[in-house]
């Protein structure tokens, strides 16, 4: 699946909800259904930095795609990077480096969250950015 249509189906089930308490509870649902990241990579080098609570992104090569785990000990966050997960993950590395994340705009999140769990979700975005354009050059090369 393309990620304009993961984003379009988060857009639909983000339309289901009236207000942002049911939105913040699907959120932290979403955090509580990631699966958990095995312990050697909560480690410094996948810790992303920035964020008010501490969040590990892993990243992994697999046929020309880029799959990412993550984890994070605070749930909201937890959700935050499992929607993220769910759009990148999975995807070539060129369009994730191209990848404008709308939705985020769309469903409200970023004008909802705090200025520090506002800015903790520009640097996972960023992050994962870097991996798949690390990734991307390493396959050029």
């Amino acid at each position: 699946m393309k990620i304009r249509e993961i984003e379009e189906e988060i857009i639909e089930e983000f339309s289901l909800f009236d207000d942002w308490m049911d939105k913040y509870n699907y959120i932290i649902e979403v955090g509580k259904n990631l699966d958990n990241l095995d312990e050697k990579y909560k480690q410094e080098k996948y810790l992303i930095k920035g964020c008010q609570s501490q969040v590990w992104v892993y990243p992994e090569n697999k046929d020309g795609r880029l799959y990412f785990k993550a984890d994070s000990d605070a749930l909201i966050t937890k959700g935050i990077v499992g929607l993220l997960i769910r759009v990148l993950s999975g995807q070539k590395p060129q369009d994730i480096v191209d990848a404008d994340l709308s939705f985020i705009d769309e469903i409200g999140l970023k004008e909802h969250l705090s200025q520090t769990r506002s800015n903790g979700l520009l640097n996972m975005i960023k992050q994962m950015k870097l991996y798949a354009l690390a990734y991307k050059t390493k396959q050029e090369a």
